[in-house]
């Protein structure tokens, strides 16, 4: 999955950028207050997006 679909489907469930870490940017979900790391590859694996989805507390699809 494109990062950039990543950061539409955050948008679409009230995510947002927090700061800028080295190597991860941090999103929160400005909703449940949950926050966590996307790391900042060109490509991300539907594992790790689904762990992040969970973590934030949104869906997947």
């Amino acid at each position: 999955m494109k990062r950039g679909e990543v950061l539409k489907h955050f948008k679409k469930y009230n995510c947002e950028l927090l700061r800028e870490g080295a190597k991860h940017s941090i999103y929160i979900n400005k909703t449940s207050k949950k926050q966590t790391t996307l790391p900042r590859h060109p490509d991300i694996s539907e594992l790790l997006f689904k762990a992040i989805c969970k973590q934030l507390e949104i869906p997947v699809k």
